[in-house]
């Protein structure tokens, strides 16, 4: 209405007081003496934590001295050399075989790797950390140290030439493993667990008891007991002992799920194959070679079918068969068209083929090595040196081994040849 004027709501007064009072003081954190307490404790959690974080981490329990980048590996001789002898030894406890590394040799003992001059055995890289070693071994132009904190659970990979550190992981290899490579996957031995990865330390595989299951249910049996391991390209055999089974049983898994699943096996073939304390001595796309006792024989299996092809007798005594192969791995060497067994007493070359017997030679120390051309052999005092393709004495050359008398794992670097003397390498030339 016109002259009509709007006044604004107000409430009344108070009587106690004005109508505005002045706002309460805000109670902000901190004003409490507990609340410093509090803010204190944390702050020293925070630092302990952090502390103990560092003091466990690899980085504080590291030491690395690198090498040249310039290293390269001595020249292989183009004939075979008159003689050889010893020119260096180290103490290398944790090399079940000597480890060849891009242009260096590697000893590993406690929880030093070093990586040294083939020729003059001198130090060029080293790493080392507070940590007992498991195993070491070479792949992918690395230098794979296994360290043990728990189980061999701690890997590190190490730059072949310069001992720079590489690609690292965690995983559940158990105590006793060796490395074995198929030039693209690595994978560990033990009793119960199979543990397989790529180059870049990512796990793509496992087989048998995983100690976390993600998934229940994806791994194809329970309760067994591993006797044997061997790989091939991209696939992995292994002789099982499991419950409810006849006899011993071959089986050959790929290295890798085709959709990527690490936890779930994709089986090529399983079949028992009866009788006890057989060893799966080689493994190729084709066919599984594996040793039998009572009577002694080799045993070639359709690695695919899982059908015996061929079965043929040996003249092994019952202590080559009397319990697993160190490390659940059968001492073989890849030659030119043959693989070289040694049974425990004897070494025996079987075509690369289908694992057929070639020829053999008696009273061993181990698996050998090809050298310019030639097949060694080590026996007592020696070294046997044999035609490649007939197993023919050509030579034999005398070696001190200090009293050794225990197996010999051995490799070749340009014109130096390696002796695994248990807890010695020693080097021949």
């Amino acid at each position: 209405m016109p002259g009509t004027e709007t006044v604004s709501r107000q409430a009344p007064p108070s009587a106690d007081g004005p109508s505005n009072p002045v706002p309460s003081r805000r109670r902000f954190p901190f004003h409490r003496r507990i609340d410093y307490v509090v803010a204190v404790l944390l702050a020293v959690s925070t630092v302990v934590v952090s502390v103990v974080l560092w003091q466990r981490s690899d980085i504080h329990n590291t030491t690395l001295d690198t090498g040249s980048a310039a290293i390269v590996a001595p020249a292989p001789p183009t004939v075979f050399p008159p003689s050889l002898a010893e020119i260096w030894q180290q103490t290398s406890t944790a090399t079940p075989t000597p480890v060849v590394a891009g242009p260096n040799v590697v000893t590993a003992t406690g929880g030093t790797v070093v990586g040294r001059d083939p020729l003059t055995g001198e130090q060029r890289w080293s790493y080392t950390r507070d940590l007992p070693l498991c195993t070491v071994s070479a792949a992918w132009n690395y230098t794979l140290a296994v360290y043990h904190r728990g189980n061999c659970n701690e890997v590190t990979a190490l730059d072949d030439t310069t001992g720079a550190r590489g690609p690292q992981r965690n995983g559940d290899a158990q105590l006793g493993t060796q490395l074995l490579t198929d030039g693209t996957y690595v994978t560990t031995t033990g009793a119960t667990l199979l543990d397989t990865w790529r180059s870049d330390l990512v796990q793509t595989m496992e087989y048998g008891t995983v100690p976390d299951f993600v998934n229940p249910n994806v791994q194809p049996r329970s309760g067994c007991q591993y006797g044997s391991v061997a790989v091939s390209s991209g696939e992995i055999g292994v002789i099982e002992r499991c419950p409810g089974d006849s006899g011993d049983r071959l089986t050959v898994y790929r290295a890798s799920n085709s959709e990527g699943n690490a936890d779930t096996p994709q089986i090529v073939v399983s079949t028992v194959i009866g009788g006890s304390a057989s060893r799966l001595v080689a493994l190729n796309d084709s066919y599984a070679a594996v040793a039998m006792p009572n009577p002694s024989r080799l045993v070639i299996v359709d690695a695919n079918t899982g059908a015996i092809t061929a079965q043929y007798p040996l003249n092994l005594p019952t202590s080559d068969f009397t319990g697993n192969p160190p490390n659940l791995v059968v001492p073989t060497v890849i030659g030119p068209s043959s693989v070289f067994w040694y049974t425990g007493t004897s070494t025996i070359a079987l075509s690369s083929l289908d694992f057929h017997p070639q020829w053999s030679v008696n009273d061993t120390m181990g698996a050998g090595t090809v050298f310019a051309g030639r097949y060694l052999a080590p026996v007592t005092n020696g070294l046997l040196v044999l035609d490649l393709e007939t197993g023919k004495e050509v030579g034999k050359i005398g070696v001190d081994r200090h009293g050794y008398t225990g197996t010999v794992t051995m490799a070749t670097l340009g014109p130096v040849v390696f002796e695994q003397r248990g807890d010695v390498l020693a080097a021949l030339r």
